[in-house]
This record gives structure tokens, sequence and C-alpha cells, in this order.
């Protein structure tokens, strides 16, 4: 069964029988993956009246364990992203009434992050069609394939300096 990376890298032989396109074969098929997958979480996180960027916010809090309160910089760190991009995921976030900013009692200067009721019963009902999507995505591999391709994907983040991140 071919698919349009087959076709691709058919071309680029035929085009420039004097390179090695085989690095296309993963990254290709890796790229138009994310697409495809972006596309079907999308799809869910719309149900839920939620972005990626949203969902990520309230699971990151929530998976952090009671009492779901987080600094700032330890959601950046967790979501990778700027610090800039953070305060305008909060601020949508604590406008609709999911998350509170409170000051620390002990540093005038930091404030934690908090889930509210309302965005930690959001989040509990998100995350299982959330992940009812990711295992239809994944329907398509037995148990084997699906262990493999964790095993590699984690081999080729790590060797791109994506190892642990801080807790």
């Amino acid at each position: 069964m071919a698919d349009h990376v087959d076709r691709v890298v058919r071309q680029w032989g035929a085009e420039r029988p004097d390179l090695d396109v085989s690095p296309m074969e993963v990254l290709g098929r890796l790229k138009r993956l994310a697409r495809l997958v972006d596309a079907e979480l999308k799809r869910n996180f719309a149900e839920h009246d939620l972005d990626a960027a949203s969902f990520d916010v309230l699971a990151t809090l929530r998976r952090s364990g009671p009492p779901y309160l987080l600094t700032p910089t330890g959601l950046m760190q967790s979501a990778m992203v700027t610090s800039g991009a953070i305060s305008q995921r909060l601020d949508r976030l604590e406008a609709r009434g999911l998350v509170t900013r409170t000051p620390s009692g002990t540093d005038g200067r930091s404030r934690y992050v908090a889930l509210t009721p309302e965005g930690h019963a959001l989040i509990d009902r998100a995350l299982p069609a959330h992940l009812a999507v990711e295992r239809r995505i994944l329907a398509g591999l037995d148990a084997p394939q699906a262990e493999a391709l964790v095993a590699a994907l984690r081999t080729m983040l790590t060797g791109l300096g994506d190892g642990d991140a801080p807790e």
C-alpha cells in the first residue's frame, strides 16, 4: 500500500537519483501525520469549547495532583512555551472561570495558577473523549507496532535533546 510520501520519494528518485532522500520517508510521514492528528484533536477540543493550548494548561494542572496548583513558570516548562504565550492562555482561561491566579503567600512577586471547580470538571469531561480520539488514531497499530513506535520516537526525541523535563 503506497502513500503520498512514497510518490514524493519516487519522484525525487527519478529527478535526483544522486541524492539519498530516505529521511523524507520518516520525516515526511511524521509531518503529514502531525497535521492529520492535530485536525482530529482540534475537532474533539472544539466539542468541549477548548483549543489545544487551553486543554494543555488544564490537563497540566489536573495531572499535577492536589491542590491542582502550579506557578506560571511551572506551567510554561511543562507546556514548553514562552511566558507571553502562557500569559495569554491564562488570561483566556481566567476570563472563562476555569483557572484562578493568586499571589504566593511567601513571595510577593510569585503567583499561583489553580484549577477552579469548573476547570476541574471540564478537563475531567474532556480527557476521556481526548483519549478515545487518540485510541482511534492509533487503532491501525497492533500492540507490538505501537510499542516499537513509542521506542523509536523516544529515541528520536532524546537524541534531539528532549529529555526528562523538570517536574
